[in-house]
């Protein structure tokens, strides 16, 4: 079902390390309103923090990781204290830019792995292939490749997503040519 209600939202998503950050950076410098669904999950996280801490025991955000990580379980308690708040205002945003009549975007990491936003339905994907995911993480983050491998193991393959792309722009290659794609990108929009 196509909606009709956010006809000017294009989500932005990609996998851990395709740099979709950089995209949104780009995005914004060309005047586009960005909603971004990390920095929001990081408000809401602020926001929760005694009720984390009294569940997990701890707030530091790399010892969860490994407690979420290797719990499904665990995973879901802390998505259910922080992902609902996130859509809302994810959704109220949207609601609001929707009235400006002009293309935004909605950064949403994990939009296919989740499927919690039916209301998005056009969506541009940041595309890398996994090699150089796992190498950009690994730089990025100073994880070994494990790590990098056992992160990118819980996204959905790249590839898959590449498929799914209404929109794709490929950053397997440097700035310049980043740039030359999201210009090619937005004329297409």
């Amino acid at each position: 079902m196509k909606s009709e209600k956010f006809s000017n939202a294009i989500v932005l998503t990609g996998g851990i390390g395709t740099g979709k950050s950089t995209v949104a950076s780009f995005l914004k410098m060309f005047g586009y309103k960005i909603i971004d669904a990390d920095e929001i999950s990081k408000e809401v996280f602020e926001e929760q923090k005694n009720k984390i801490k009294e569940i997990f025991g701890t707030t530091d955000r790399k010892e969860l990781r490994s407690i979420v990580f290797n719990d499904k379980e665990k995973l879901k308690t802390l998505e259910n204290i922080i992902l609902p708040e996130v859509r809302k205002r994810v959704i109220n945003l949207a609601e609001k830019y929707e009235k400006d009549g002009v293309k935004y975007f909605v950064d949403l990491p994990l939009y296919f792995e989740k499927q919690n936003y039916p209301e998005f339905d056009k969506v541009l994907v940041i595309y890398a292939p996994k090699e150089l995911q796992v190498k950009r993480v690994m730089q990025r983050d100073g994880v070994s490749e494990k790590e990098a491998l056992s992160i990118l193991n819980n996204q959905l393959d790249i590839e898959l997503k590449k498929q799914k792309a209404d929109f794709l722009i490929d950053n397997s290659k440097d700035l310049k040519h980043l740039q030359k794609e999201i210009e090619a990108f937005i004329k297409q929009i």
